[in-house]
């Protein structure tokens, strides 16, 4: 059975556009009034994200594996960016690092308790 729900991020966050999701037992898909869309799917200890930007008309894939406390993920655009990234998790707090190929790098730090920095 598939349910269709609007977002908790919506009533959270106020200037967030509200998106709509569907859900199945391994399948989550969702859009927004923008014309974004993507769904994550889930296989065993990987997720396969798909989307699509409506503002810079761009599709998009991305897959991450999880090995115990350590994700890696990749992803492709259809206008050839690429991006590669792990998230390493110690205690209540996340290190994300993500490079891509239009040079872009950073260094996420988030926490339970503090939000992400």
């Amino acid at each position: 059975m598939l349910l269709l729900s609007p977002s908790a991020t919506a009533n959270a966050m106020p200037n967030v556009t509200p998106t709509l999701c569907t859900r199945s037992a391994n399948l989550l898909a969702c859009s927004d009034r923008d014309g974004n869309f993507y769904s994550v799917q889930s296989h065993g200890n990987t997720l396969y994200l798909r989307g699509y930007e409506g503002q810079r008309q761009r599709s998009w894939a991305q897959s991450s594996t999880r090995y115990g406390q350590l994700t890696f993920y990749s992803g492709v655009a259809s206008d050839g960016e690429t991006w590669v990234g792990y998230s390493r998790r110690v205690g209540w707090t996340t290190l994300n690092r993500v490079s891509s190929s239009s040079g872009q790098r950073f260094d996420l730090r988030c926490n339970r308790l503090g939000g992400c920095q």
